[in-house]
């Protein structure tokens, strides 16, 4: 198995153990389950190579119609500060491109930290993953789920609780989990 593809399933155990079984986000299952979610990997680092990644996968959500979301896996940007300033580079591709109104933008990364939090709070396992990755997802589709479910503004605040509830132990042995046994040795 290609080390691409071992990030891939470790990141689509991550999807199942702990975002849709702990319902950290409610409307993933379904993309899940109807197998709708694009894995994708980037292979080199440096700037040139994250911009391509995000306008080529953002341009085969737009050609695919079957992809719901997208998570794009940046191995290579380990360094939280790093990623962050790549995020805003994603933003801007997706202003400069004029699909802000066609894709969102979320983001996750192994050493998530929330402003204003110990780097130890459970609440930063809510945007904790395997791999620094974005989420791309079709404005649509959440536009449409989002008006079917009740107050979605509570999202955030319920996952601070319940993974504060967890707590940090059982969220690292989750993230743990999803990792293959030699990858974790």
């Amino acid at each position: 198995m290609t080390a691409a593809q071992t990030m891939k399933d470790e990141t689509a155990r991550w999807l199942k153990s702990l975002v849709i079984d702990h319902n950290l986000c409610p409307f993933a299952h379904k993309d899940y389950a109807q197998n709708r979610i694009y894995y994708a990997v980037m292979a080199e680092a440096n700037d040139n190579a994250y911009y391509d990644s995000v306008v080529n996968e953002v341009d085969r959500m737009i050609v695919t119609h079957d992809i719901s979301t997208t998570l794009l896996l940046w191995p290579a940007a380990q360094s939280f500060d790093n990623f962050i300033n790549l995020v805003a580079m994603a933003e801007h591709i997706l202003t400069s491109h004029g699909w802000q109104n066609d894709i969102q933008l979320a983001h996750f990364h192994p050493n998530y930290c929330f402003a204003d939090t110990d780097e130890n709070d459970a609440a930063n396992y809510t945007n904790r993953s395997p791999y620094p990755m974005l989420h791309l997802l079709r404005a649509e589709n959440m536009a449409r789920v989002l008006s079917k479910y009740p107050n979605p503004e509570n999202i955030p605040a319920r996952n601070i609780e319940h993974t504060r509830t967890l707590g940090t132990k059982q969220l690292i042995d989750i993230l743990n989990n999803c990792k293959s046994p030699v990858a974790q040795t």
